[in-house]
């Protein structure tokens, strides 16, 4: 009866365009075997617990809101290593997936330096390196958070193109200069006074004429759209003290007083499963200087 049940399953997944059978044998399909087979790079097994992970979130909205405290509360400096590298590896999916599509959408093939500010487990820069053959990629990041991001970037087969430095980019410079810098899911999680600091510190940290990417939730100024960004203003009122999904006027404020000019926001939402939105600026250019 067991032997049935268990062959009953794998036909379900046949069906399901999941397995092949052949003589009464079963293999993945190509997209099973892309995205289902676990501790491979494209398995979504992380995604999908990280995306678990935020409905338990969003569960304590009552009496978050009631309290006044966060009750699904994030702290990185004080989290165990262990319930770090969980959560780090369970966003790291989303994160190869935006480094995915942003290194297909722009050019990088004249960059050499790239800074991933806030860049958790470096799938970003793993990623854009892993494209661009002639790029560096350093990622800066909290103590508590480099150890596992070295970790991470070590089993990527990355170390010779991936640095990693410690810093607490709020309240020390962004260390070393750089052509290009990525921020990605950190302004939302500070303060609006710490994440105009963040960006002050990155825009020294960057060469004239180097481009600045923001990733992450990005209001409208009507404070009602995009729907990804309203919904995840829930995850933050669980999870953090402070952040929020910023405006588009806020983040443009911002760069401004940072020293950043010719800023666009992207007509789309990142396919990295969030729906992140993106901006990008340039640092402004010395007399007689020319962009990167």
């Amino acid at each position: 009866m067991a032997i049935w049940y268990v062959r009953d399953q794998h036909h379900w997944f046949v069906a399901a365009g999941l397995l092949t059978e052949q003589d009464g044998r079963f293999a993945n399909t190509s997209e099973a075997q892309h995205f289902l087979v676990q501790g491979t790079p494209t398995s979504l097994g992380p995604l999908h617990r990280h995306l678990a992970a935020q409905w338990a979130f969003k569960l304590h909205t009552a009496t978050s809101i009631q309290t006044g405290v966060p009750q699904a509360y994030l702290d990185f400096t004080q989290a165990s290593p262990e319930a770090l590298e969980a959560f780090l590896r369970r966003i790291n999916v989303s994160t190869v997936a935006a480094a995915q599509e942003v290194g297909a959408r722009y050019d990088f093939a004249a960059t050499r330096t790239l800074v991933d500010v806030g860049g958790g487990a470096g799938g970003m820069a793993v990623t854009l390196t892993q494209a661009y053959p002639q790029l560096h990629a350093t990622v800066v990041d909290l103590p508590t958070v480099t150890p596992i991001t070295s970790k991470l970037v070590a089993e990527a087969g990355a170390t010779d193109r991936v640095t990693v430095h410690a810093a607490d980019v709020v309240r020390s410079p962004v260390p070393g200069t750089y052509e290009v810098a990525i921020v990605r899911e950190l302004l939302q999680v500070l303060s609006a006074d710490e994440a105009q600091q963040v960006l002050q510190h990155i825009g020294a940290a960057l060469a004239p004429g180097g481009r600045l990417f923001i990733i992450g939730q990005i209001l409208d100024d009507t404070h009602i759209t995009p729907l990804e960004a309203v919904g995840f203003n829930l995850i933050f009122l669980n999870t953090f003290e402070a952040g929020e999904s910023y405006t588009e006027g806020e983040h443009r404020a911002w760069l401004q007083a940072a020293g950043f000019v010719d800023v666009v926001r992207e007509p789309f939402l990142l396919r990295d499963g969030f729906g992140s939105g993106l901006m990008i600026a340039h640092k402004r250019e010395e007399p007689g200087g020319t962009r990167t």
